[in-house]
Parts: C-alpha cells; sequence; structure tokens
C-alpha cells in the first residue's frame, strides 16, 4: 500500500471528508443537497485540476448506492461509450437507481462521441457526470449541456490546503508514523497553485527524498530545492500543465520565440491537447499583439481550424508557424485594456440610458418620442466622419481605448488625434 501515491490513499470517501468546494457541498449548499435527497440528474463539473471532480462523483455513487462507470476522454472511444452503456442498461431494473457514468475531461470527446451519450442521458439510462478543465460551453455540444447542469469548481484556498496537510501528516497511515517540523508553508502551497493532488504529490516527494531521516523539515528553501531536483518526476502526470502553459504565454509576450518554441514543445512532448495549445494562440493574438498587428488573429484562427483537419503529428508544425508569428509580432495589450475599462466603468455606473439621438425609431411613437432625432449619418459628412456625443451624457468624454507604442496604432492616433478633441488623445 505504501506504493500507492499519497493522494490516492487520502482521497476523500465521503462529504465530510471532501475537502474546499463549499459553495456547492457545504451545509445547505445546492449539490449536497441533491446528493443527500438522492435526487440527482446529470451534471459537469468545470474547475482546474485538483480540485476534487473525480473524488466528488465517486462520492456520490457511494451515497446513493449507484452502480459507476468511469471514462477517461483521452483513451475511450464511441465503442466503449456503446459498452458502458449496454452494461448500464443490463443493470437498470425498477427500483435501481441509475448508474453513473464519469467522464473525465469530457471536452477532450469529439461531436459524434458526444452524440452517442445523449440517447443514454435522456432516457435515464445513466446519470452523466463530466469533469473539464475548459469551458463547457465552448467544448460540450449544445444538446448535452442543455441535458446537464453544470457546476463551477475553484482552486483550493489557503485554508483549504492547511486542512489538507495537516490531514496528511497525522491521518495518513504511513505519514502519521514519521515527525515533521514544519518552518514555512509558502512555498508548498505556491508551487500547489490551489492544486489537492499537486501539493500531496510534492508532500510525497518531500518524504521520499527525506529517506529514513527522523524529521522531516518543511520550509521554503527545502521545497524549492526538492522540487528544482526532481522537476522531471514532478513533470512526468502533467503536474506542471497550467505552469508550463504559463510560462508559454509570457514567452509569446515577451517577444522570444526560442523560449516559446521550447514550451511548445515541451507540452507536444507532454500530450497536450493541441487544440488547447490553439486556443491559447488566439487569446495571445487579441490579448498581447490586438492592433499591432492584426493579421495575428486570422493566422492564428487559421491554425486552429487547421489542427482540426490536419491533427498530430503533422499538426505541429502549424502550431509552431503560429508561435513563432506571434513571438515576433509587436505587441499591443491596448484593445484588451479598452475593454477591461470599459467593463469597470458599466460595473461602476451601471445601465446609463442610451442617448435619444442613437436609439432606432421602427414606429411612429417611437419618433415623436425624439428616438433617432438629431442622429447624423457619418457617410453624409466629408471624410465619413461627424463630430457626434456616442457615450451616455454621464460618462462623456471617457476614454477606454489608448493606442499603443507601436508602428501601426501611432498612426491610428494621428487619425484619433484630428478626428475627436474631446478624448484628449
Amino acid at each position: 500500500m505504501e506504493n500507492i501515491p499519497l493522494a490516492e490513499r487520502l482521497r476523500p470517501k465521503t462529504l465530510d471528508e471532501y475537502i474546499g468546494q463549499k459553495h456547492l457541498v457545504g451545509k445547505g449548499a445546492i449539490l449536497r443537497n441533491m446528493i443527500e435527497s438522492d435526487n440527482i440528474s446529470s451534471f459537469i463539473l468545470w474547475g482546474p485540476p485538483g480540485v476534487g471532480k473525480t473524488t466528488l462523483a465517486q462520492i456520490i455513487a457511494n451515497k446513493q448506492n449507484r452502480s459507476f462507470f468511469s471514462l477517461s476522454a483521452i483513451n475511450s472511444g464511441v465503442k466503449d461509450i456503446r459498452d458502458v452503456i449496454e452494461s448500464a442498461k443490463k443493470q437498470k431494473f425498477f427500483s435501481t437507481p441509475s448508474p453513473i457514468l464519469f467522464i473525465d475531461e469530457i471536452h477532450r470527446f469529439s461531436k459524434s462521441q458526444q452524440d452517442s451519450l445523449l440517447g443514454a442521458v435522456e432516457k435515464g439510462i445513466v446519470i452523466l457526470i463530466g469533469a473539464t478543465t475548459e469551458n463547457p460551453s465552448f467544448e460540450v455540444i449544445t444538446p448535452l449541456l442543455s441535458r446537464s447542469q453544470v457546476y463551477v469548481l475553484k482552486s483550493l484556498d489557503r485554508e483549504d490546503l492547511e486542512i489538507l496537510l495537516n490531514r496528511a501528516i497525522t491521518e495518513d497511515v504511513y505519514l502519521k508514523k514519521k515527525q515533521f517540523r514544519i518552518e514555512e508553508i509558502e512555498a508548498l502551497f505556491r508551487f500547489s497553485g490551489g492544486d489537492a493532488r499537486k501539493l500531496l504529490n510534492i508532500l510525497d516527494m518531500v518524504v521520499k527524498v527525506a529517506g529514513d531521516s527522523d524529521t522531516i523539515v518543511i520550509n521554503n528553501d527545502n521545497i524549492t530545492k526538492i522540487l528544482q531536483e526532481n522537476i522531471a518526476l514532478y513533470d512526468k502526470n502533467g503536474e506542471q500543465h497550467y505552469d508550463i502553459i504559463s510560462a508559454f504565454i509570457k514567452s509569446v509576450r515577451g517577444s522570444d520565440p526560442n523560449a516559446a518554441v521550447y514550451w511548445l514543445a515541451r507540452m507536444i512532448e507532454g500530450g497536450e491537447d493541441p487544440l488547447f495549445i490553439a486556443r491559447r494562440l488566439v487569446i495571445l493574438a487579441s490579448e498581447d499583439i490586438g492592433m499591432a498587428n492584426p493579421n495575428a488573429l486570422l493566422l492564428t484562427n487559421a491554425c486552429f481550424d487547421a489542427l482540426g483537419k490536419i491533427g498530430m503529428p503533422e499538426g505541429r508544425i502549424i502550431l509552431a508557424e503560429a508561435t513563432v508569428y506571434l513571438a515576433t509580432s509587436p505587441k499591443s495589450n491596448a484593445s484588451y485594456m479598452a475593454v477591461e475599462t470599459a467593463i469597470s466603468a458599466v460595473k461602476q455606473t451601471g445601465d446609463l440610458p442610451v442617448p435619444l439621438h442613437l436609439r432606432n425609431a421602427p414606429t411612429k411613437l417611437m419618433k415623436q418620442l425624439d428616438y433617432g432625432k438629431n442622429y447624423k449619418y457619418a457617410h453624409s459628412f466629408q471624410g465619413n466622419f461627424v463630430d457626434l456625443e456616442f457615450l451616455p451624457e454621464q460618462i462623456s468624454g471617457s476614454k477606454f481605448y489608448q493606442p499603443g507604442n507601436n508602428p501601426r496604432e501611432a498612426e491610428i492616433l494621428k487619425k484619433l488625434q484630428s478626428l475627436w478633441k474631446k478624448y484628449d488623445y
């Protein structure tokens, strides 16, 4: 049993043992009420790795005495789904609750694979519990999404991690026999990143490195040193998924094509979903390059489409081209900052009325109420421009878009300065 990973040995068996997600499974929370009332329907758990998605599905199956089938979207196909559904049908009797079908990383299922689930979910042959780290709105087909509730799971906070650490060293059958001297926990929690499995894997590693030492010391220097020396072990199961994508994004943003391609290679060799990488490239094109090179969005969107047609391993070349293109492009976050600033203004000012001259007037009554009155059609004026107020009166003159410091936006700035005096460009 000592060879079983610590995270598996400490896997909670009941809701009371479950750490985190109080908004869903705390006393009186929506999901807990559903579980304890035995009234459960299909749902999708959306959240980062290591927050208890698989564990929660298993707890529900045990609590409600339901059969439990588990598939991973990484290595399962339509045939596997059909086999599970057939097995579920054979177990279904009048008084027997529907089995739970848990699908890990459901976002990796193709449309046809997701389609094959629809009938069984709709007829109640199985209760589907899907787990995903990606937004279900983009990754799960609409008919399946409409038959499932989506619950959002959060990274564990410091209090949750402290409870988990204390439970590990006081309750685990092996660790409770050892002496721990906890001097600092900041590095342990920082490297864990709110991921319970990652924290327990790090702790497991620290114990193994300590060997037969009488006392296991946990402090910032010790944790950092051990992780740096065991980086290959730490990467083996994809534990640095979010760390590596962060390094990739920051390398592209920092205009270093060599580092960007290196982190791309790390993700490819680690078995990362290529479409996950492509989506991040599309986001980068708008967030960090934007108006400095609008073609970046076109190219990354083409990369995303081409990956779906070509697949891997050739898709790595397409990803590399898009990565190098973005890394070597001029950078601007002006569009990103513009919408963030505007959203902040909306939250502060609320639903300001649309000025009357900007409102449409399809009816006679609306015209009588001055809808559309004094609106000036820009194309009727020289240069296709007319100085008109387009913002609500209360925030007139508010400037949300500030062109970035690059050749293309320098031209945009000159144009805006010539057109708009009130914005003080």
